[in-house]
């Protein structure tokens, strides 16, 4: 997550980003994975059925932070997304099939679904079953057995409404999930939740599932979403991409872009195929995005090998960026475009993607090992020991302590502020500088492997530094995470 907002009398910048996450291989020709499921609409839905969809079974929970857009007796599976997008109407039209996992006995299927959007069918395994909508609720009238598996279908249309974030900071004043541009082109930016303004959705972190896009508008637009670009087609005006995400996400690493690009077709030193997807009418690497193999092949240095497919970036027109799985969004603004985010942003494809916090209080999880990363690649940029580059952010990490409350307790009224980021980077450097570099690095390692395509938590992940150093470490993790003010440094 990024972002430039100052920090005003702090006297320094303050340096957020979101992941996104979308590229793939070249496009080919032919429609791909046409399976003839009839969907609401009784015409043949155009995105691919899965086969084992065991990866994508989650533990799932009850947020703590935010509870409301999601319910842990649904775990999604599998969203499979045929996506319309008229400009000139800006208008949505909508087809999908979720696969779930019911994870106890209830009487109702409970999603959420924005009340801009209006649902014209809706079946549970191939029958048509009552719904109900209230506000952002999607309340479906079928009974579900724990451990079952059901297929929701479903046609809806409408102008999507962004969500109003629960933040402060100024680049999030657009709002939460689906954006229209002044030139009808789309974004969406759902951390820490708003994939349910644009479809029917478990929407928290803990629930993670398979995607399949189809995405279609008039050329010579694209459709731009997580994973690989499997097939695109051009058929009377309209063109048709078709994007596969072969990893389990959560929600709000989902992402889908509409507008007139430019793709540019990179590779990292280790293979890792890289698309930029810019703006037609600008350069073809705005920025620092031509820098993301550099990225990439630092980071695997650190972190080991890439954790997906591929890697991409959308330049889209906002201010920030969105952290989403495989492809990053990116705000067309000079600090979002620089170096500095994209390796924040790469970063997050092992802290936050391939590991997700199962609960919003730990997305201190995601945020201060991506900041740590950051500060140690600007500091080998500008020849400086990382400790001192950890000093220039200890000036101020105390204040926004102060304004925004502890990193692992925040003020769930200003989710993304700083707090999140700079008093965890200092928290790993203190713990680098307790227990060495050979065992610190290994940790770094070692933990996105560890945990695989999951959601987890700080009880898991803090158990399992410490039993990997032999060392008790729950007073030091409980100062930097839970206290009021800085603790102080080594």
């Amino acid at each position: 997550m990024t972002s430039s907002r100052p920090l005003g009398a702090l006297g320094a910048a303050l340096a957020l980003c979101l992941t996104l996450a979308a590229c793939g291989d070249d496009a080919v020709a032919g429609k791909a994975g046409a399976t003839g499921v009839p969907t609401p609409t009784g015409e043949p839905t155009r995105i691919t059925d899965r086969g084992d969809l065991s990866v994508a079974r989650s533990e799932t929970r009850e947020d703590s932070v935010y509870p409301e857009p999601g319910d842990p007796v649904v775990d999604a599976l599998h969203y499979a997304l045929d996506l319309t997008w008229d400009p000139e109407q800006d208008r949505l039209t909508a087809e999908q099939r979720l696969t779930f996992r019911a994870t106890a006995d209830a009487p109702r299927i409970p999603l959420a679904l924005s009340d801009a959007l209006e649902v014209s069918a809706l079946t549970v395994d191939g029958e048509k079953a009552e719904f109900t909508g209230d506000g952002d609720r999607l309340t479906i009238d079928h009974p579900v057995t724990a451990d079952q598996q059901y297929v929701v279908e479903l046609a809806y249309a409408g102008t999507p409404r962004p969500a109003e974030a629960p933040s402060t900071r100024s680049d999030f004043r657009q709002g939460l999930g689906w954006n229209i541009t002044d030139d009808h082109e789309t974004w969406t930016m759902q951390e820490p939740f708003g994939a349910f303004t644009w479809y029917a959705v478990n929407d928290q972190p803990a629930d993670k599932a398979l995607y399949d896009f189809t995405l279609t508008v008039p050329e010579p637009w694209s459709g731009v979403a997580n994973g690989v670009l499997t097939d695109t087609t051009t058929r009377n005006g309209m063109v048709t991409d078709v994007w596969h995400l072969a990893e389990p996400a959560s929600s709000y690493l989902v992402t889908v872009a509409f507008g007139h690009y430019q793709r540019t077709d990179l590779k990292s030193a280790s293979g890792v195929p890289i698309q930029i997807w810019a703006p037609a009418d600008g350069e073809p690497l705005p920025g620092g995005t031509g820098t993301a193999p550099d990225a990439i092949d630092w980071l695997e240095k650190i972190l080991g090998p890439y954790p997906f497919e591929s890697f991409g970036i959308v330049v889209v027109d906002n201010e920030s960026g969105m952290e989403t799985q495989t492809m990053v969004t990116l705000g067309n603004t000079e600090y979002s475009l620089s170096p500095a985010v994209v390796v924040h942003e790469a970063a997050h494809h092992w802290y936050g993607d391939t590991v997700s916090p199962a609960d919003w209080s730990d997305v201190w999880m995601n945020e201060g090992m991506a900041m740590y990363l950051q500060g140690m690649w600007e500091a080998e940029q500008q020849s400086i020991p990382v400790a001192q580059k950890m000093d220039e952010w200890a000036g101020f990490e105390d204040d926004l302590r102060a304004s925004a409350g502890p990193p692992g307790t925040y003020d769930p009224q200003q989710f993304g502020d700083g707090n999140i980021y700079y008093g965890p980077a200092l928290m790993w450097q203190e713990l680098r500088e307790k227990i060495g570099d050979d065992e610190f690095f290994a940790l770094l390692e070692d933990w996105p492997a560890s945990r695989e395509n999951r959601s987890t938590d700080r009880a898991d992940y803090l158990g399992w530094i410490e039993k990997q150093t032999g060392e008790d470490l729950g007073a030091f993790f409980d100062a930097w995470l839970l206290g009021k003010q800085s603790p102080p440094r080594g």
